[in-house]
């Protein structure tokens, strides 16, 4: 017989390798989760040591809470600018009672007089007239088409344009709720608050300014931009509305005078 069946040996070499067998395979994924457990139980610690320390005590997310964030601001800006009057009336005090014995120092005092009144740093009186602004008593549900509930609500340009027509028809003098502006003050909207030199505000916003009455009256009566204000005070509710003062007082300016303005980087 020529036919010759391979040795045993032969029939081993070439059979498929045997698959791991269960036991192994648990074997191998203890191991794997005994190396990933205190990797991440480590990660873990650090993630909660981090909030400890950051929070020292207290709660994370009551600090989200933007309205409360913006008061607590507004109420520290005033308080600062309080110190900021009380230490500028004492510098002028000192300034005063020094001047006469110094060369110097009375001519810095005699320039800084004269300049006082163009800077808003003295007190001053007088006829006033008073712009107020306010949004709309309407929700944006009882709109009529075409409009939105951005057109029941004052805005930048809104105080802006009052504020212009005021200076340009010869306004002595100006304020905006409780805060004496100058000609380089900003007035800026965020949503529906008013920041005004760091202070906050929420409407009915009121523009006061010290001058001829009548002539500041001609001058908003002829404003563009004020009109078409009024254009929606008409169509949606906005609120406007003017008030005259015999005789008022407006505080001194006490903020920064000096000019701030960006530079290239070179």
């Amino acid at each position: 017989m020529n036919d010759v069946e391979p040795p045993e040996s032969a029939t081993v070499e070439h059979a498929a390798e045997p698959a791991a067998s269960p036991s192994t395979a648990r074997r191998r994924l203890r191991l794997t989760w005994g190396l990933l457990v205190p990797v991440v139980m480590a990660a873990a610690g650090v993630m909660f040591a981090m909030s400890f320390q950051t929070a020292q005590g207290r709660d994370l997310r009551a600090d989200r809470d933007l309205p409360q964030l913006i008061m607590e601001g507004d109420s520290r800006v005033a308080e600062k600018a309080g110190v900021l009057d009380g230490l500028q009336k004492e510098v002028e005090a000192l300034s005063k009672s020094n001047a006469p014995t110094d060369d110097h120092l009375s001519s810095l005092t005699r320039t800084a007089d004269e300049l006082a009144a163009s800077a808003a740093t003295t007190t001053v009186r007088g006829s006033a007239l008073e712009v107020t602004l306010d949004d709309a008593k309407r929700t944006a549900d009882s709109l009529p088409d075409g409009f939105t509930a951005d057109d029941i609500v004052v805005h930048q340009q809104d105080v802006q344009a009052v504020v212009n027509a005021l200076w340009t028809s010869g306004a002595e003098a100006m304020m905006i709720q409780d805060q004496r502006v100058i000609s380089t003050s900003a007035v800026r909207c965020v949503g529906n608050t008013l920041i005004l030199q760091g202070r906050v505000y929420a409407p009915p916003y009121r523009i006061s300014a010290i001058g001829d009455v009548d002539r500041m009256q001609q001058g908003l009566d002829a404003d563009a931009s004020v009109n078409i204000y009024k254009q929606y005070v008409d169509a949606v509710g906005l609120g406007y509305a003017l008030h005259t003062h015999g005789s008022i007082e407006f505080p001194a300016y006490s903020g920064s005078v000096d000019f701030q303005y960006a530079s290239p980087i070179r």
